[in-house]
């Protein structure tokens, strides 16, 4: 279940309570928050995922956290999860998740990366056994169904990585050019050796 949502305050972030979503930023970015409020919307039955579409089936009237809400105004009707997740991952929601940690110094302010007190606060939330495993882990610690699927189905490669893959498929190509003889004075050979003739 989400812990209840805390206004922000001021402080080094070791007295102050986190709830459900600052622990999903904290332990996977923006894109954890997204998941982990599908998931935990979906447990309580708020919306369902089915066939990689996000609906709203009803339960609670007023959601209890801002992330929540934004994602009912983002998905009033039926939608496909990955519209969803694209339009409430850059959401001034949460930004708002984001900038609460940034002031408790639990992420750092310029590239909104988990800072060593960050990870201890998660270390030590993980240990108390106090949070859900989809929002250590994401939707692969889920039991597989259409909600994992759903979720799954829709992530992408990291912008890094991406650019990383295409300079090794780039290198890799260039490789084989040295290596076939493809140069201009190369001629096509189609298999070995003679044939049998009439």
């Amino acid at each position: 279940m989400a812990r209840g949502y805390h206004g922000s305050g001021a402080g080094d972030g070791s007295e102050q309570v986190l709830d459900l979503y600052a622990y999903a930023y904290l332990a996977g970015g923006r894109q954890r928050v997204v998941e982990s409020v599908i998931i935990s919307l979906v447990e309580r039955g708020v919306v369902s995922l089915r066939a990689a579409r996000l609906r709203a089936v009803g339960g609670e009237a007023h959601p209890r956290h801002p992330v929540e809400r934004a994602l009912l105004a983002v998905c009033p009707r039926s939608m496909r999860v990955e519209e969803v997740i694209e339009a409430l991952r850059d959401s001034h929601e949460i930004d708002e998740v984001a900038g609460r940690l940034v002031a408790l110094r639990l992420l750092s302010s310029r590239r909104r990366r988990t800072t060593r007190a960050g990870r201890r606060r998660l270390a030590s939330a993980i240990s108390e056994g106090s949070l859900p495993v989809y929002v250590r882990e994401g939707p692969v610690a889920l039991a597989p169904g259409s909600v994992r699927y759903g979720l799954l189905s829709t992530r992408t490669v990291p912008d890094g990585l991406g650019r990383r893959l295409m300079r090794m498929g780039k290198a890799l190509d260039d490789d084989r050019a040295d290596t076939t003889g493809s140069g201009p004075d190369a001629g096509f050979g189609c298999g070995g050796g003679a044939g049998g003739g009439d």
